[in-house]
């Protein structure tokens, strides 16, 4: 009973192997296989040395239980009972342990590949076992060798072919040819007697070798080499009549689609005249031509090659270079079915989040939802932040599912890729980040007037990267924004509506003229011009007192921030019309003349009339002389 509890061990231990080793066994493996056939051979031989050991011992006492039955006399009836109750439980138990035996190894033999013998194309049967040093591929490739050897070489006779049993092996031999040996280890693999598997595959050999006779023989080479030659005459005729009916179609297409070739045309841009459209058809239509031609042709060898048995591999090999790819193709395309769908689930959460955000940012921007603390000009900005944060997210998500993300062709190239924007792209991020906290500072908005450096005007755009602004002169200007960011800048509008925007110029009036009389001045020039607030009134500065002139500084508020140039072209003009009425010269910088010889500085309108300017008063002092005379 131990014996027999330790062949089951044995046995479990042996089937738990084999499974885990076939478990790892993949579709390239001819090594790998024929190492785990090795070890199957290994296990199984120990098996069947174990289970020979086992039957000889059970031969042993069954043989000697036997003969103790044989030798008792029959007043020796309870003895020869007991004895013969012993034989029939070594019976019992030698059945069982077979029967054991043989589940074990139809366990293996459903899990265990053979290497197949093949002859023309034909699989005759598969070897599992191995024979002295030979593995079970090796055997194979024997096998093969030298039926193929004793065809080709006309040396093959059916009766010859004859199997002899010996002491270890039943042999398949062809006159002193051994062409291949049936062991116990292979009947014991297939369960089956060493004879009746030998004759199986002796019949096996006879029969292909038959069929290939039948295939290649003299009156079948004729009839095939009529029947390439009508292939060839065939293929021959077809592909001079699809050359010439494609022709003629292509005629035909062009004619009757005259009417409808007018050319391509975006806008005003014609892309394609009407001569180089049917150009490009007739162009397209011949590709095509060629294609289905080169198409007939790649599939008229496969044909032709299989006509003979000879050429028959060459057949399946170029019909092979067709189909496999597109068998691997659809596989591939059926097996990624599972990452698309996460993919397109992926997009579709990534859109119609963007889409809700989008809509909120509408809400906020146009003031129909308030956030404390959020204006509703960061909307658009921090949308597109939070797009461009979304979007590189669902990327990071999408990545690991895309055909071939996990080839290192393919990573390289992203790194690669990567490497190029990191290093190319560092003014560029600045511009970004500058202009997002440009964006956050509240600096400007669009429509106001600003500012920048030494550019004034309008911000007519505000992006990640630049800001453009149109002057006065409607001269569009582009700063990028890091510049922005490290100068200064003027906003001319922000506080234009509220406290309003201080006007300011300077004029330098003589010390002559009384200042009250010029604040006065001043301030009726500010008042009548246009846009000019009333409350708070203008009012005027004395900002230095010079050698030749005192300075006037004229400040007026206005709430029309755009409107500057204008309103002080205005305020010049009424400034030099006040000062022209009241009979006051503007002398600025400073002036020098000799009054008595010169006109008035002010316009003709304004000189009194009667009013001429002096001449010259030249004295001549006397010589004092005795006679009085110079």
């Amino acid at each position: 009973m131990r014996f027999n509890n330790s062949l089951g061990l044995l046995l479990a231990f042996n089937f738990c192997l084999n499974l885990s080793l076939i478990a790892q066994v993949d579709s390239s493996q001819n090594a790998l296989q024929d190492s785990l056939l090795a070890v199957q051979q290994k296990e199984s031989k120990s098996l069947l040395r174990q289970a020979d050991s086992i039957q000889a011992a059970d031969s042993i006492a069954e043989a000697t239980l036997k003969a103790n039955i044989a030798a008792l006399q029959s007043s020796e009836a309870k003895e020869k009972v007991a004895l013969q109750a012993q034989l029939d439980s070594l019976q019992k138990a030698k059945s069982l342990r077979e029967n054991r035996i043989r589940k074990q190894v139809d366990s293996l033999r459903a899990n265990t590949a053979g290497m197949p013998v093949v002859l023309f194309g034909d699989t005759l049967f598969y070897i599992y076992t191995k024979l002295g040093p030979f593995s079970p591929s090796d055997r194979a490739q024997n096998i093969m060798n030298k039926l193929e050897m004793l065809v080709e070489e006309n040396l093959y006779r059916e009766d010859l072919m004859q199997v002899f049993a010996g002491e270890e092996s039943h042999d398949l031999m062809h006159e002193e040819i051994i062409v291949f040996s049936v062991t116990d280890r292979d009947a014991f693999w297939q369960n089956s007697s060493r004879a009746e598997l030998a004759a199986q595959y002796l019949e096996a050999a006879q029969r292909s070798i038959r069929d290939y006779k039948s295939r290649t023989g003299l009156w079948s080479t004729l009839k095939r080499i009529a029947l390439l030659l009508l292939v060839i005459a065939g293929f021959f005729f077809g592909i001079r009549y699809l050359n010439r009916g494609f022709s003629r179609f292509i005629d035909w297409f062009l004619k009757k689609g005259e009417p409808f070739i007018n050319g391509l045309k975006i806008k005003d841009y014609e892309v394609l005249s009407q001569e180089r459209e049917e150009q490009l058809i007739a162009w397209v239509l011949n590709i095509l031509k060629w294609l289905l031609i080169l198409l007939v042709l790649y599939l008229s060898l496969p044909v032709l090659f299989s006509i003979f048995p000879a050429t028959a591999g060459i057949a399946g090999t170029l019909i092979g270079y067709v189909l496999d790819p597109l068998k691997s193709f659809g596989l591939s395309i059926i097996s990624y079915i599972p990452e698309l769908i996460t993919i397109i689930l992926i997009a579709f959460l990534t859109r119609y989040f963007v889409r809700f955000l989008k809509f909120l940012s509408t809400e906020v921007a146009e003031g129909k939802l308030e956030i404390p603390g959020f204006y509703p000009d960061w909307a658009g900005p921090t949308f597109n932040l939070l797009k461009i944060i979304i979007y590189a997210f669902a990327f990071v998500m999408i990545f690991p599912y895309l055909p071939g993300s996990e080839s290192p062709v393919f990573q390289g190239v992203s790194v690669f890729l990567g490497l190029l924007i990191s290093l190319g792209s560092s003014s560029a991020i600045s511009n970004i980040i500058a202009g997002l906290v440009i964006t956050y500072m509240r600096a400007f908005k669009i429509g106001d007037r600003v500012k920048i450096g030494d550019t004034s005007g309008d911000v007519i755009e505000k992006t990640m990267l630049v800001t453009r602004l149109r002057t006065i002169k409607n001269e569009d200007v582009t700063i990028p924004n890091s510049s922005i960011l490290n100068g200064s800048t003027v906003n001319y509008s922000s506080s234009a509506e509220a406290l309003g925007l201080i006007l300011n110029t300077t004029v330098t009036i003589g010390y002559d003229v009384p200042w009250p009389k010029v604040h006065e001045l001043l301030i009726a020039a500010a008042r009548k011009a246009q846009f000019i607030e009333s409350d708070p009134p203008p009012f005027v500065l004395q900002t230095s007192l010079d050698d030749f002139y005192v300075s006037y500084q004229l400040n007026a508020y206005t709430k029309q921030a755009k409107g500057a140039a204008k309103i002080y072209s205005e305020i010049h003009s009424n400034i030099q019309d006040a000062f022209n009425e009241a009979g006051i010269e503007i002398l600025s910088p400073h002036y020098r003349a000799a009054r008595d010889a010169n006109v008035l500085t002010i316009p003709p309108q304004y000189i009194p009339p009667g009013y001429k300017s002096g001449g010259f008063k030249v004295e001549i002092a006397k010589d004092q002389t005795k006679d009085g005379k110079p």
